[in-house]
């Protein structure tokens, strides 16, 4: 019972650590600056990524070819915007929750535009390689 028990809670502590870890690499990658020919694309207004933009954003990422040999989806990030976007349904009256979870889902917004930026700017470099050859 007692190793059980240990069980349980070492894999909670363990879980809440990977998620705790997965959200700073996830705000990290947002906090990279965007280039201005993704913002054009995706059509932000006043270069600032909002909420609203994130499906914008996700399907240019879909269709950005992916030549990096390091894989970068937005599966578990989608996954996360559509939670805290579920979840402001239901606790969307309480005023300091709204404002957390719209700085998450603009995380999540700015975490694509970067996936976005990088996807162009692999496919630009490995064109002009293939230029210069």
């Amino acid at each position: 019972m007692y190793s059980a028990m240990l069980l349980a809670i070492s894999i909670v502590a363990l879980s809440q650590f990977a998620l705790y870890y997965w959200r700073a690499v996830l705000a990290g990658v947002a906090a990279t600056p965007v280039s201005e020919r993704v913002l054009v694309a995706a059509q932000v207004k006043n270069g600032r990524v909002t909420p609203e933009d994130f499906q914008t954003l996700s399907g240019l990422h879909h269709l950005t070819l992916d030549l990096s040999p390091n894989r970068s989806g937005l599966g578990l990030v989608r996954l996360y915007y559509k939670v805290i976007e579920g979840l402001d349904v239901f606790l969307g009256k309480i005023p300091a929750f709204t404002v957390w979870s719209q700085s998450e889902r603009v995380i999540c917004a700015r975490y694509a535009a970067v996936q976005v930026d990088r996807r162009l700017q692999a496919n630009l470099d490995l064109a002009a390689s293939l230029y210069t050859c």
